[in-house]
């Protein structure tokens, strides 16, 4: 028992890492699905673009074992290029998969999100190759910069990590709460046609919503290369299934939800490997999913629908 509770403020932080990461990706889910009730599963796929997009500013800012630029401003380019790609991407994405189908039955959008997704998988794979990518980490933040609290170590990345994802994610919360373009975002998602009425240009939310979604992504992306070091084009799959998971667990719709669903999805898997099993890991988390969806149907945050008579 006492090993276990020595564990275990490392495992929360760990978690928290972990969790912050899932939010990230949650968000994009939940932004799209909010608007236009539409599951973006080419999402996963945008954050290991975003992943890739990071790897390359460093490379050509760190050729050999050299940085030409300060660390600090490394990482802001690796993060800054990662999301204008990925929310460019994103806009594209929207452009020519989703926005023909908004008119057709909902499983003609689902099938095309899955068609894009493969198509940016395979995309990468051609042109990248299947060898993993490795993100050198140590010439931007020395492994042995840290902190000890409680008996837990936290890294200088680790802290680098949580500290951007809640910037991004207070970031976004103030644009949706406090903007134009955050009121417009949520008449959109309340009722397409009133909003419209009242001189909303919809598909120009509907383009900012996918371009901050993706960016987002993209963001995460780079997270996850400097925490855990090495990328390749299949990343996306199981973090797009995780962000998916933490955006219902969080309420789908909902972005305080999604917040909130990352930082528990990614705590909950963060105790499992530690106290259970790392083979159990995916287990953990989708069993979390089936016993949340049982009890609550409508996520931590989610609103109760009312049953149609």
């Amino acid at each position: 028992m006492d090993m276990l509770l020595k564990q275990l403020p490392q495992q929360l932080v760990n978690g928290l890492t972990l969790g912050s990461v899932y939010a990230l990706i949650a968000l994009g889910y939940s932004m799209v699905y909010g608007i236009l009730r539409l599951l973006n599963f080419a999402h996963g796929e945008v954050y290991m673009i975003g992943a890739f997009i990071g790897w390359g500013v460093f490379t050509l800012l760190a050729p050999g074992d050299t940085l030409l630029l300060p660390a600090a401003v490394v990482i802001l380019l690796m993060l800054v290029a990662a999301m204008l790609g990925c929310g460019l991407l994103g806009i594209v994405i929207e452009w020519f998969a989703y926005r023909p189908l908004r008119e057709a039955p909902r499983i003609a959008s689902l099938i095309s999100a899955l068609g894009v997704s493969f198509f940016l998988q395979n995309a990468v794979l051609l042109i990248m190759g299947a060898r993993y990518r490795t993100y050198r980490t140590g010439l931007l933040i020395p492994r042995t910069w840290g902190i000890s609290v409680f008996g837990a170590t936290i890294s200088l990345t680790r802290i680098l990590v949580i500290v951007v994802a809640v910037l991004l994610m207070l970031g976004l919360h103030y644009l949706v709460r406090k903007t134009w373009l955050g009121k417009a975002m949520r008449a959109t998602a309340q009722d397409w046609e009133a909003a419209a009425m009242m001189g909303i240009d919809v598909d120009q939310v509907i383009v900012a919503t996918f371009f901050i979604g993706s960016a987002l992504g993209g963001a995460a992306g780079v997270l996850v290369g400097l925490l855990f070091t090495q990328i390749y084009h299949f990343m996306g799959f199981t973090a797009g299934l995780k962000g998916f998971t933490a955006a219902v667990c969080g309420g789908i719709g909902n972005i305080p939800g999604a917040m909130l669903g990352g930082l528990f999805l990614g705590l909950v898997e963060s105790i499992g490997v530690g106290f259970i099993s790392p083979r159990y890991r995916d287990l953990i988390t989708f069993l979390v999913l089936i016993l949340l969806l049982l009890f609550r149907p409508q996520g931590l945050l989610g609103a109760k629908v009312p049953e149609k008579v």
